[in-house]
């Protein structure tokens, strides 16, 4: 249980380091926050900074993710696993280094997923691709993307009660993550 707990501590510790609001101070362009959307994401460091900076963002993001995910592999039983990925995604939506505000996870996410299943992250990221291609809705894609992820995870550990309970905490705060999202949309839709 104490493993448990040290590895949810530091995952929430690495996902509180925001590479896109690092970045940004390196880079002299303030802080990603202050535009768009407020979030510190890579859609919009895409918006303020360009596809080359947000490529930079998502690949730190994934690259964090995937190391947590496997370094979590190694030191727990695997039906455990899941829960460290929350861990992760709490700190990346409210980082203690950033002010308590933060990104939405999805990267976070789908590196942590693509670690443990990799099949699944790649259906996945298919399908971010067409449903964006589509719709040109970022969040409704990330919402299709981070359900196939919940899911492939779901089949793959053999929905073991401790990982059902990591996957959906997990999803379910990503997709509340995004409920600003989905009242701009319905309130755009009013107007229209």
């Amino acid at each position: 249980m104490a493993v448990i707990i040290l590895l949810f501590i530091l995952s929430y510790v690495a996902g509180s380091i925001n590479f896109s609001i690092l970045l940004f101070k390196f880079l002299g362009k303030g802080d990603p926050r202050d535009k768009f959307s407020g979030n510190a994401g890579a859609t919009n460091v895409y918006r303020q900074a360009g596809i080359s900076w947000a490529i930079v963002v998502l690949v730190f993001d994934m690259g964090r993710a995937v190391g947590v995910a496997l370094i979590s592999s190694v030191l727990l039983p695997q039906n455990y696993v899941p829960l460290i990925g929350f861990g992760l995604i709490l700190g990346n939506r409210f980082p203690c280094f950033h002010g308590f505000k933060g990104g939405k996870g999805v990267a976070n996410y789908f590196g942590f997923t693509a670690a443990l299943t990799p099949i699944s992250a790649i259906i996945s990221g298919l399908v971010w691709v067409a449903v964006y291609a589509f719709l040109r809705v970022s969040f409704i894609s990330s919402f299709c993307m981070v359900s196939i992820l919940a899911a492939g995870t779901l089949i793959d550990y053999n929905s073991h009660p401790m990982a059902i309970s990591g996957v959906l905490i997990t999803a379910i705060f990503i997709y509340i993550s995004h409920s600003q999202n989905i009242i701009e949309r319905i309130r755009s839709k009013d107007v229209s």
